[in-house]
Parts: structure tokens; C-alpha cells; sequence
């Protein structure tokens, strides 16, 4: 079954500055949906507002059309991988996959760098290594929909292509919304792509619109 995650009617500001005004954007199971935009346009805060982290007086978040202004508190439907490290650091890598339900040796066999490390703590492991867990186990653990931002920050470029990968094939199992610096990464790996410029989202049908909409060289 083909679930769906709609927003739209989304308004933000802080004082009188204006962040979003126009957003629309859908994301169905089965797709990855990337979401470009310079610094400081509001990608984050979209996120945090779909998550229902950040409040905002004006907003519809729908999913399968069914508003829901908190989906933190409903792992089934969505779950989030922030800019941020989000686990205490004095947690055993078995610990957080116990948490997520999800099964360490499956990780080590598919990541023999990580073999026999599931008693060590997370703060025993490199800034890409904690990035990495961190991601996986957000891309793997069960829900509709998952929220992606900076996914590939501190990863080195063959961690980003086995995470790339593994976003791949975990996409027969939910929808992805996914936003990085690096814009071709993203490009190449969406289904559907959007740029957030101006408080507006654009649905860009031609990758050669991120230039014409003054994004990057393409």
C-alpha cells in the first residue's frame, strides 16, 4: 500500500523577517524526495516543522490526508535524522539498536568496519562513524516516512556511497525526504526534487531549473 505525506499552507517568520510563505510539496512511499536550497532558507526549520519540533502558527501537515500537527510522538508514521548528534554518547552501539529494534550483526556483516564493536560506546567513534549509526538506523528503523537532514555531513566518500545504496533499497519500504549541501548527491538520488528559494517551494521536473532559479551551476 502507497502511503502519502502532504504539506502545504506552511508560514514562518521570526520577527519580520519572512522564512516560509508558499510551501507545497508531496512525498509518497516508495520515492525519495530531495529538497535543495542555500543556507539559511529555511530547510531545516521545514523539517522540524513537518517533525512538529518547531511550531509555526500557519501549517497543514497531512498524512494519507489525515492532519497530524505532532508526528515525533508516531515513529510508525515518520522518523528524523537532524543536523545534530541526537544519542548520548555514553551508549553502547548495541544499546541504540536495541532501541530501534534492529539487529546489530546484520550492521557488522554488511559493515565488517564495525565488527565487534557493538559494546563500544559511541563516544569512543569517529565523528563519520557516529554519523553513519546515526543514519542508518533512522534510514532502517520501521515507518512510513523518514526525514534526512545532512545525512552524508562528516562521511567520506565511500561511506556516502554505501549510505546512498542502502537509501536505495530501503525505499520499497518507506517514503524519504532528504536534504544535503552536496546537491548532486541529491540530485542523483531522488525520484522527485524541490527547491526551497524565497519562503517558495519548486517542483523542478528539469534538474536544469536549479540554475535558472539562481541555485548552482548545472
Amino acid at each position: 500500500m502507497t502511503h502519502l505525506l502532504e504539506l502545504d499552507s506552511i508560514r514562518l517568520s521570526f520577527g519580520s523577517r519572512v522564512i516560509l510563505s508558499d510551501v507545497f510539496m508531496k512525498c509518497n512511499t516508495g520515492k525519495i524526495t530531495g529538497l535543495l536550497g542555500r543556507n539559511g532558507q529555511g530547510k531545516s526549520c521545514l523539517l522540524n516543522i513537518i517533525y512538529g519540533e518547531l511550531k509555526c502558527k500557519d501549517k497543514s501537515i497531512r498524512f494519507d490526508h489525515t492532519p497530524i500537527a505532532n508526528a515525533y510522538q508516531r515513529p510508525d508514521l515518520l522518523r528524523s535524522l537532524p543536523q545534530f548528534n541526537f544519542f548520548p554518547t555514553f551508549l553502547t552501539l548495541q544499546k541504540v539498536f536495541d532501541d530501534f529494534r534492529l539487529d546489530f550483526s546484520t550492521f557488522e556483516k554488511r559493515f565488517p568496519e564495525f565488527a565487534l564493536k557493538q559494546d563500544s560506546r559511541l563516544s569512543t567513534l569517529s565523528g563519520g562513524q557516529l554519523r553513519f549509526v546515526q543514519t542508518y538506523l533512522i534510514v532502517r528503523a520501521e515507518s512510513q516516512f523518514a526525514l534526512l537532514d545532512e545525512p552524508f555531513t562528516h562521511l567520506m566518500p565511500l561511506q556516502i556511497e554505501k549510505m546512498i545504496e542502502l537509501i536505495r533499497e530501503e525505499k520499497v519500504n518507506k517514503g524519504f525526504l532528504i536534504t544535503d549541501h552536496l546537491y548532486q548527491h541529491i540530485v542523483g538520488l531522488s525520484d522527485d526534487l524541490y527547491l526551497l528559494a524565497d519562503g517558495r517551494t519548486h517542483l523542478l521536473k528539469d534538474p536544469a531549473r536549479i540554475k535558472e532559479l539562481g541555485y548552482a551551476r548545472f
